[in-house]
């Protein structure tokens, strides 16, 4: 079996220009963020020939589906990217990349705060996979987002594929796994 991991192309949504921003900010950007424009881009798909394509039901990983396979994409809510949301009741502000990582580290840390917590995202990944391990499709190709692909990539590593491992995935290129 040959499942192919492609993080969507490049959003075209740039960071606030202000230097200090608040946690509402933080919010509105990343809403913004999720129904962004993408820049298409060329992929390298490898020999492989498609049978299927999964995708998160977000905007910029089904445009980039549709750019990269030419059949019926089945968009999946269970693979869409990791949602943050607010830690605190004050108005905070700091810089955006301190908000980034501080809203990681929170969902690192499973803060009371983060409602999607990491053992819940690994199950989320767990019931798909073993979707498409009992389906009748031996290559697929899924479009989806960073951080879910790393935790996919390790769950499919403790599954017997082998592929490389994802520490910071590139838009826009193939991720392959074999069994």
């Amino acid at each position: 079996m040959k499942i192919g991991l492609v993080r969507h192309f490049k959003v075209l949504h740039d960071q606030p220009q202000n230097k200090m921003v608040s946690q509402e900010d933080i919010m509105a950007w990343f809403a913004e963020y999720d129904q962004a424009e993408v820049k298409k881009g060329e992929v390298h798909l490898g020999d492989v020939k498609w049978e299927c394509c999964y995708s998160s039901d977000l905007p910029r990983a089904v445009t980039t589906a549709e750019a990269l396979f030419d059949g019926r994409i089945i968009q999946e809510p269970a693979i869409r990217e990791i949602k943050m949301y607010p830690l605190f009741k004050r108005n905070v502000k700091l810089p955006f990349w301190g908000w980034a990582i501080l809203l990681r580290i929170a969902w690192l840390l499973h803060h009371h705060s983060q409602l999607e917590r990491k053992p819940l995202i690994i199950q989320r990944i767990n019931v798909f996979l073993d979707e498409l391990e009992n389906s009748l499709h031996e290559q697929i190709l899924i479009v989806g987002h960073g951080a879910m692909m790393i935790y996919m990539q390790k769950e499919l590593s403790m599954r017997g594929y082998r592929g490389p491992a994802i520490r910071n995935p590139k838009n826009g290129r193939l991720y392959l796994y074999e069994k």
